[in-house]
């Protein structure tokens, strides 16, 4: 539980532009943030759908733009350094990411680039990594999962080494963001549940983090509470706009959450996998959500039976808590047919250097079980006989 008598500050200096229709202000908010030729950056996957085009419909006569739309899954630092070249040679004084967490993580470092005159994203690399003020970044996300138009943080792959590294700085929180839940209304069921138990993720690494504190904690718990009562009724119904604001508005409590706490081991492992074999961050994440805290359960058990209040069960406090808690995730998981990890066909014998990455992840030290290579290598081991 978060200690009352600690230090700590809450800073969220994004503005947010919440609920269905609001895509239609974008201009009015580009206007606001004194910008007028902005670099669109998103993904093939997004403008196939159209959803760019219902974005820029929105710019008015006078607002010159330039699509960059070749952002890979898990981004690469390539991705960033070409967005960044098109960026400068366009003259753009501004950034727009529409999409999911791999345009707006891609957006941010491509504006990390820009405000620094850098050629290498590695340089940002860390923790409260050093940078000047970005240009005027807006993000309209158009799923409910990362979270990442609130964060202070991208997540971008080393091409190099094989693995993700995290860009963290409060300069790299978006100026605005727009999100539009009529926008998530077309997003496939099988997205729909591993955005959704990635934002679930966000939200209990958050809450059960080392360095978690009062004010991310009510957020988490409420992201909690809207994510687990809303994912099952998206997957069914995805034109539910109900369903779609709630995970809308959980997911981004979510990103709030681990931004001002952080995440944990859930992460670090998915990012390994992401790192080295290129596979989606949210079916990581939710793959070993339930072994994870299986795991971790005897070290934040009274955090687990709250998680389990949160997601509508009873349970008493202590074990029995953190069992249901478990439980209730993995119930969750099955509901919305989620895939195995045997599914993913990760060689065995590369579990040792995945439970090596994920050891010298920088969020290793937040999970509330210490973790070291050998417990990472038994959850990998745990989740490869489920």
């Amino acid at each position: 539980m978060s200690n009352f008598l600690s230090t700590f500050s809450f800073i969220l200096p994004t503005r947010i532009v919440f609920g269905p229709g609001c895509v239609k202000t974008i201009a009015e908010e580009l206007s606001l943030l004194g910008a007028s030729r902005p670099l669109i950056v998103t993904d093939g996957g997004v403008k196939a759908a159209g959803i760019p085009d219902k974005v820029l419909g929105q710019l008015k006569a006078g607002i010159e733009y330039r699509l960059f739309d070749t952002v890979q899954a898990n981004p690469k630092d390539t991705d960033v350094a070409e967005g960044a070249e098109v960026y400068r040679t366009f003259g753009a004084d501004s950034i727009i990411a529409i999409g999911g967490g791999s345009p707006i993580d891609c957006a941010k470092s491509i504006a990390v680039l820009a405000a620094n005159g850098a050629p290498d994203i590695k340089a940002f690399e860390g923790k409260n990594a050093k940078s000047k003020p970005l240009p005027p970044l807006i993000c309209v996300p158009t799923t409910s999962g990362t979270g990442s138009e609130l964060t202070f943080s991208s997540v971008i792959t080393d091409t190099k080494n094989n693995y993700k590294m995290t860009i963290k700085n409060a300069f790299t929180a978006p100026k605005t963001a727009i999100c539009d839940p009529e926008l998530t209304l077309t997003v496939p069921p099988a997205i729909t549940a591993a955005t959704g138990m990635d934002a679930l993720t966000h939200a209990i690494e958050a809450f059960t983090a080392t360095c978690s504190e009062p004010i991310s904690d009510g957020v988490a718990l409420y992201a909690i509470e809207l994510i687990s009562g809303s994912l099952l009724q998206a997957f069914i119904k995805g034109n539910d706009l109900e369903a779609r604001s709630r995970m809308l508005m959980g997911s981004m409590l979510a990103g709030i959450a681990f931004s001002h706490s952080d995440v944990a081991s859930v992460h670090c492992i998915a990012e390994s996998l992401g790192g080295m074999y290129d596979l989606p961050h949210g079916i990581c994440n939710a793959i070993f959500l339930p072994h994870m805290m299986e795991y971790n359960m005897g070290h934040c058990q009274e955090q687990y039976a709250r998680v389990a209040r949160a997601m509508g069960v009873l349970p008493d406090k202590g074990r029995e808590g953190a069992l249901a808690a478990v439980n209730a995730v993995k119930q969750l998981s099955r509901d919305v047919k989620l895939p195995s990890f045997t599914s993913l066909n990760v060689n065995e014998a590369d579990y040792e250097k995945i439970a090596l990455s994920s050891a010298k992840n920088i969020s290793t030290e937040s999970n509330p079980r210490p973790m070291k290579e050998q417990d990472y290598l038994a959850v990998l081991k745990m989740a490869a006989q489920n």
